[in-house]
């Protein structure tokens, strides 16, 4: 009896040992990044806002350009379920808002018109656009009647919708940090991996100017850079020229890092082997020392998007990043530079509290990444 209940045991642990050997590398690595529920989180988080910019003019009640001029600096006004009688409501609705003038402080106030409720009204009808810029639309995916006005982070001074804003900004925002990662990570990869693989008098040259990139400071180096941008430029020459200047900023860190990995691959045996069998550099470069870089490239580039956003941010803030018309969480914030707008308007600095959220869920997703490039650590 005993020998036929040990045999069963014997072939559960063969076959858990074989399933465990049957996870390849990347099964190992992902079940290690899930395994961080931040990161996890945090991806979930990143992929909403992409495609939040993405469908911005569909999710947007407004146009990034409608000027709503009756109502300037107005409040937040957001749909309620409960009207002023104290009555709760299945259908969201707003007021209706009447302009006045604070006796006190002389700034502009508005009062709800309690006397008349605005459904707000789903996949409704607007302000015709373009979807991608391709697809002709009119639906919206929340609206209200006229006179009524949603405005779910309130307008800005000259009666523009923030929260309509606010997501057609994530579109420079965050697809400046996304495009300008990767042409640091081309220029960097490409200087790295050949500074390390040939050595000598190329990688001397390579490692001096890169210590001389970065040996400027990387806010005024910016600042200088941004500021001989011609000023007749168009916003679309302006939004590829700051995501020029911030990758020329930014790759010396990842040239350094991709040289250290490469001094320490071309030593490996396989890589010997291939120099033995007379394969082209170009080869061993391309099939044996990139793939075993690319882990590391990852979370280079992850970490690395914080801060290009926060690099556009801060010029836009000063007033050399994009520029109006055209719309970034940076533009958003610089018209909050006064203590005086900060007392009266505080929800314009709602767009720091998108970039915050945005740069916090990088560095948990970057960890997680780094955590899972080498599953075998722990």
């Amino acid at each position: 009896m005993a020998t036929d209940i040990a045999l069963p045991l014997g072939k559960a642990e063969e076959t858990e040992q074989a399933k465990v050997a049957l996870l390849s590398i990347r099964q190992l690595m992902w079940a290690r990044f899930t395994r961080s529920r931040p990161a996890v989180y945090s991806g979930i988080f990143l992929i909403l806002l992409y495609l939040s910019a993405a469908f911005a003019p569909f999710l947007a009640p407004y146009g990034v350009r409608a000027t709503h001029n009756e109502y300037p600096s107005a409040r937040p006004n957001p749909p309620r379920f409960i009207d002023a009688e104290g009555r709760f409501h299945l259908r969201p609705f707003v007021y209706a808002l009447q302009p006045g003038i604070d006796p006190r402080t002389f700034t502009r106030v508005y009062e709800p018109l309690t006397d008349q409720r605005y459904p707000v009204r789903f996949f409704a009808r607007g302000e015709p656009y373009r979807l991608f810029g391709l697809i002709p639309m009119e639906r919206r995916l929340i609206l209200v009647d006229e006179p009524a006005k949603l405005f779910l982070l309130g307008t800005d001074s000259l009666g523009r919708d923030l929260f309509s804003r606010v997501l057609f900004g994530a579109q420079v925002s965050l697809t400046v940090g996304l495009i300008g990662v990767f042409l640091s990570l081309v220029i960097g990869a490409v200087a790295g991996v050949v500074g390390g693989f040939y050595g000598g008098v190329v990688d001397n040259v390579m490692q001096r100017a890169i210590e001389v990139l970065l040996s400027f400071p990387q806010i005024p180096l910016w600042l200088a850079l941004a500021a001989a941008l011609p000023p007749n430029w168009s916003s679309i020459k302006v939004y590829f020229g700051i995501t020029l200047v911030l990758s020329i900023v930014n790759w010396g860190g990842l040239a350094r890092q991709m040289r250290a990995k490469v001094l320490a691959l071309r030593e490996r045996d396989y890589v010997i082997a291939a120099r033995y069998t007379n394969c082209s550099d170009m080869r061993i470069i391309l099939r044996h020392l990139l793939p075993n870089t690319i882990s590391h490239v990852l979370v280079v580039a992850t970490l690395s998007i914080p801060n290009m956003i926060l690099g556009e941010t801060a010029l836009s803030f000063l007033g050399l990043g994009i520029r109006p018309p055209m719309t970034s969480w940076g533009v958003l914030l610089s018209e909050a530079q006064q203590v005086r707008v900060l007392l009266q308007q505080p929800w314009l600095l709602t767009p720091a509290f998108f970039v915050i959220a945005t740069v916090m869920a990088f560095n948990f997703v970057g960890d997680g990444l780094r955590d899972a490039a080498d599953p075998f650590a722990e």
